[in-house]
This record gives C-alpha cells, structure tokens and sequence, in this order.
C-alpha cells in the first residue's frame, strides 16, 4: 500500500491521541495492523517532525505531541517533561537558556508556549537548547525557580 508522508503522519497524530503507546515499536505493529510497514527510521524521523515526545503517565510511559490547546494541558506536560529531558539552566539579563537531552527542545518550548506565561514574551527551541525571553530581571527570577522547580532540581 502506498501512503504519503502526510497520510502515515495523520494516522501516527491518530494513534497516539487516542491509545496509550510506550514505544516505537508498539506504534510501528499498529500502523503494520493498517497495512503500513514503516521501517523504525522513518518513524523515528515522522515522530521528530510531529514534536511528539515521550511522557510520564499514570499508566506508565506514553507517547504525545507537542500541540497542547489550552494553559492547563500545557502545565500538566511542563511539568511531565522537565524531569525527563532538562539537563540545567543558565540565566542572564532578561533572557534564560535551557539545555535538554537531544529532540527535548521542541515539547519544552511548546508547553512553555502553551501556558500563557506573562513573565515569558517568548521561546526559541533548536534541537537540545530552549531560549526563554523574559518581561525582565524579576520575571526571568521567577521563570527561572519555577522551572528549576518542576525540573526537581
């Protein structure tokens, strides 16, 4: 069966929305079930595309996308992911830098993004490194010990 990049993309975003999935290879035997067979390289580049990382569930470990609707899911994912991929802080100005495991960048910022934080005017995420632009010197303090906090560090 033959299936573009959007379609296997669009059918990976349906799986993990509506199933608890723990690996790739789980997700790979679910898209095998539809007729896909996806080689664990393309998967692994479709999932980095998506931004879609893996959480901390009640259930134990999951997989979900970097695309949260509302500040509340954002919190929630913040607070999931920074013990899992922040690796630390640094700090100057109005400006914070934070380092992650390799492809941590992308959820961090976006949960960051997703909470509406008055503090931050904004984020820049490249592939390890979250750049977090603070309203000034008392914001960035206190986006600095909230995130060190949830970090548990």
């Amino acid at each position: 069966m033959t299936v573009t990049k959007r379609e296997r993309q669009d059918a990976i975003l349906e799986l993990i929305s509506t199933r608890a999935i723990g690996s790739q290879e789980e997700l790979r035997q679910l898209l095998l079930e539809r007729g896909w067979d996806v080689t664990q390289s393309t998967l692994s580049r479709d999932m980095r595309d998506l931004r879609i990382a893996r959480v901390p569930a009640p259930s134990g470990v999951r997989y979900t996308t970097g695309d949260h609707s509302s500040a509340e899911e954002g919190r929630a994912v913040l607070s999931a992911l920074l013990p899992q991929l922040f690796l630390k802080l640094d700090s100057t100005r109005e400006l914070i830098v934070v380092r992650t495991h390799t492809a941590g960048a992308q959820p961090i910022a976006e949960a960051i993004d997703a909470e509406g934080n008055p503090d931050i005017l904004g984020t820049i995420a490249g592939e390890n490194t979250v750049l977090l632009i603070c309203r000034g010197d008392a914001a960035r303090e206190r986006v600095a010990k909230r995130l060190l906090t949830l970090a548990g560090k």
